[in-house]
């Protein structure tokens, strides 16, 4: 076997394992990830990679070190899903940086945040100005959780005393590139039929429509 033909069977190989392993470790968005998930993301990635690049490792040995690791992680996700210790340990708490509109320096300096850093933080969040915050909470994840003081929050329905009627449903896609989603029909009750009719009332088919929500 010559040396492109290893690679690119290397190759598939290393990215269909990688690709059903970490679907096994579930869901997280990048801005969801602890920092250990992260490194883990990236040592995942150089094995594969290893594996991929240097043939004098067999391909036998990087999916058992793959899968080892996701073994591993797996294991310290599950601990750290039943104990809020290993939790905290692992992911660390949240820190109060700002508390009853006062900047808690020390909470800065010890995550290494200066003022530029804190101002483009709650700026992400729509927040212009350090006066219009009550408290703001750096969470392990490094996102910021702001609570605006009273006089700054946005006047709600609620407030005004206007009468809202609950939603009965969320919008839901029925058709999506001429195909029906026959799931999400079967959970809102409707069936083909109507959804034929609409679409010959509105002088439209199935086929010409791209996306239809009920």
């Amino acid at each position: 076997m010559d040396s492109i033909s290893s690679t690119i069977i290397r190759t598939f190989i290393g990215f269909f394992v990688l690709f059903i392993l970490i679907r096994l470790l579930g869901k997280k968005q990048i801005s969801q990830m602890s920092f250990f998930s992260y490194i883990t993301g990236l040592a995942l990635g150089n094995i594969a990679g290893e594996m991929v690049i240097h043939k004098d490792i067999k391909i036998i040995d990087g999916i058992t070190g793959i899968a080892l690791w996701v073994f591993l992680t797996a294991a310290i996700e599950f601990i750290v899903f039943k104990s809020s210790k290993a939790r905290g340990l692992l992911d660390g708490e949240p820190t109060i940086l700002i508390k009853h509109g006062k900047i808690i320096e020390k909470a800065l300096s010890s995550n290494k945040l200066n003022m530029d850093d804190l101002t483009m933080l709650l700026r992400i969040k729509n927040v212009f100005a350090v006066s219009e915050v009550e408290y703001a909470i750096l969470e392990p994840n490094g996102q910021l959780s702001v609570l605006k003081k009273e006089e700054f929050e946005p006047v709600t329905k609620k407030d005004s005393n206007i009468l809202v009627k609950r939603r009965p449903y969320i919008p839901t896609e029925l058709i999506v590139d001429g195909k029906i989603v026959s799931k999400n029909l079967t959970e809102l009750n409707i069936n083909e039929n109507w959804l034929t009719n609409e679409l010959h009332l509105k002088g439209g088919s199935m086929k010409q429509c791209k996306l239809k929500r009920y």
